[in-house]
């Protein structure tokens, strides 16, 4: 046995200097970029990895150790971003500093869909070139890699640098979205009902209606997030866009809000995944799509039995009756899988869930098997596996990696949605700051200005907020300080403040176009009963409290819960293990919580 060499703490120091910059993934722009390859584990091909193109510098997010056995490279689907300069994040880390926080107008927060997605811009989304099964599968693969790198220089040639959002240069992971589309009957369509215009591409929803000829069912998950007459509202203003286009709200959560600002998870009913709102609207849209070609009763009696079998404990009986099976699909089989297929094929109904990432997919997936099949995370790029399940004989789930399509949406609302992941930011400060010009962050945070002196009292209301300012003052007020110097920690607390409005605490929902004009009319809409059914709000009335028990109950919940919100698992509220509630007795509703009018 060798004798073993001598380890330094300088080459100690190195090692995890060249761990860190690996996991932040910042190894990939050192490689060839046409000639990058990824490993796919022992006794398997390699893979051409064509997310760099010659001219794109890419960042790589959310690096994993790779498994002992090697039956597959976790990295595989991981969310490859266009890198930007140092000198962009300098440039928008100094306004964050100095630029004063103003209120928008109402009028700003109404988006409408062709202000993200420019017809004149080219922003489709790569397809997968034609194929015959004459073909090699390398050569099949070589052809779809030149068509990718066609197709990301077409897309930048119609768009100045600067001016497209964070997007996905991942082509193994547009390889999973044409294999679901294909082997789907039906698109599960899931965005996050707090803006779903930016997480609906209309160059999808055409492809999918116009040149497959299938049906696109839109789930607006996270429904208990916004107010009813919004939901209605962004409901009906997407199916008047989209006539051949199915809308249902879902939500895994019916009833049960965040009691306060900080607090870690929701409290989850005894019922667990079994009283959800939503897969009873998802199966009579199957039902109205297929017409009595697929037997979906099985898949209403599940439905019912799920509803019903639940324990006086919440615990469903496990006698077998009710075991998921799932399945795993080999890259041979699922890249020869012919575009054209008969739909229904032996009388069985395939789902194919997309959508982009953090948007509750997992979730929904979850819901729909009645029971925890799938592990969820606020982190994006979670999902890392192509898997089946089928739900009933005649009914099964294709799940997909969420991905992110080209588009013209600001980056910082981009961050707020959760596409990219918080921890690996490189600047923060600007998305705090898009936040709270749009929430009333003084009301909600109860901050005091980090240049509040107590000889000088001034009204926290006329204050002037900078980005930087609320992200001091939340270090403060959380007892964020730096591990050397002991000063406020303005990063983390920076990323704990965007982890509350991706988590649904602080509540910035956009509005389509002429919903200030027309609020009245959804408020009194006669749809909206069915909406706060959906939600599990009997009364609103009954719910609302005062502005003084929120700030004490959030006072409370902030001792007994310091650093709840830095939890990296969180929108893992939809874990197995239940919540308890609060132990004070203390309950508030969620719209009081985030401010009286945040959401309306």
């Amino acid at each position: 046995m060798p004798r073993k060499k001598p380890f330094s703490n300088k080459q100690k120091k190195k090692q995890l200097q060249v761990k860190r910059e690996k996991k932040r993934g910042e190894t990939g722009s050192s490689h060839s970029s046409r000639n990058a390859s990824v490993e796919r584990g022992p006794g398997r091909d390699r893979q051409s990895d064509t997310s760099d193109s010659e001219t794109t510098d890419i960042r790589r997010i959310n690096q994993q150790p790779g498994t002992r056995d090697g039956r597959y490279d976790p990295n595989r689907f991981r969310l490859h971003f266009e890198r930007e300069s140092k000198e962009e994040v300098d440039k928008r880390k100094k306004i964050a500093m100095e630029k004063i926080l103003k209120p928008v107008a109402e009028k700003e927060l109404e988006m409408d869909i062709n202000q993200i997605y420019p017809e004149e811009k080219g922003l489709n989304f790569p397809r997968r070139p034609s194929w015959h099964y004459g073909m090699q599968r390398e050569e099949l693969l070589r052809k779809e890699e030149k068509s990718f790198l066609e197709y990301l220089s077409t897309l930048q040639s119609k768009n100045p640098p600067g001016t497209l959002s964070h997007f996905e240069h991942n082509l193994e992971t547009w390889r999973q979205l044409w294999r679901v589309i294909e082997m789907s009957d039906v698109i599960l369509l899931i965005v996050d009902i707090r803006h779903p215009v930016l997480q609906f591409s209309p160059a999808l929803y055409h492809y999918i209606t116009g040149e497959l000829k299938k049906y696109i069912i839109l789930v607006l998950n996270k429904v208990d997030l916004c107010p009813a007459p919004l939901v209605l509202a962004w409901k009906h203003y997407l199916t008047k866009q989209f006539p051949h286009l199915h809308c249902v709200g879902f939500t895994s959560h019916p009833g049960q809000p965040y009691s306060t600002l900080l607090q870690k998870k929701r409290v989850r009913k005894k019922a667990g995944w079994n009283q959800v709102g939503g897969p009873f609207q998802i199966m009579k849209a199957c039902q109205e799509i297929t017409a009595g070609r697929v037997d979906l009763n099985s898949w209403e009696k599940k439905i019912q039995r799920d509803a019903v079998a639940v324990g006086t404990e919440g615990d469903q009986a496990d006698d077998g009756s009710e075991s998921v099976l799932m399945e795993h699909h080999s890259d041979v089989a699922m890249e020869m899988n012919s575009p054209t297929q008969e739909l229904y094929k032996d009388g069985v109904l395939t789902l194919g869930c997309i959508g982009f990432p953090n948007v509750g997919k997992s979730s929904v997936l979850n819901s729909l098997v009645g029971r925890k099949v799938v592990s969820v995370s606020r982190t994006p790029g979670h999902t890392k596996y192509f898997q089946t399940y089928y739900l009933t004989p005649t009914v099964k789930l294709c799940d997909c990696p969420g991905l992110v399509f080209p588009s013209q949406v600001d980056k910082q609302l981009q961050i707020l949605a959760g596409i990219y992941p918080v921890s690996q930011l490189q600047e923060p400060y600007s998305s705090v700051g898009y936040l709270c010009e749009r929430t009333n962050f003084r009301s909600i945070l109860k901050l005091k200005h980090p240049n509040h002196s107590p000889a000088t009292p001034c009204d926290p209301e006329t204050e002037d907020w900078t980005a930087w300012d609320v992200c001091e003052a939340w270090a403060e007020k959380r007892g964020y300080k730096t591990a050397k110097a002991a000063r406020n920690d303005v990063y983390r607390a920076a990323n704990s403040l965007l982890r509350l409005a991706i988590d649904g605490r602080l509540c910035l929902c956009l509005r389509p176009p002429g919903y200030s004009q027309s609020k009245d009319e959804w408020e009194s809409h006669p749809d909206l009963t069915e909406i706060i059914a959906l939600q599990g709000r009997k009364d609103e009335e009954e719910e609302c409290v005062e502005d003084d028990d929120a700030e004490s109950s959030s006072e409370l919940e902030e001792d007994n819960d310091r650093d709840a919100d830095d939890d990296e698992d969180a929108y893992g509220d939809d874990e197995d293990d239940t919540v308890k509630a609060d132990k004070k007795g203390l309950t508030l509703n969620m719209f009081s919580v985030l401010g009286e009018n945040e959401c309306e």
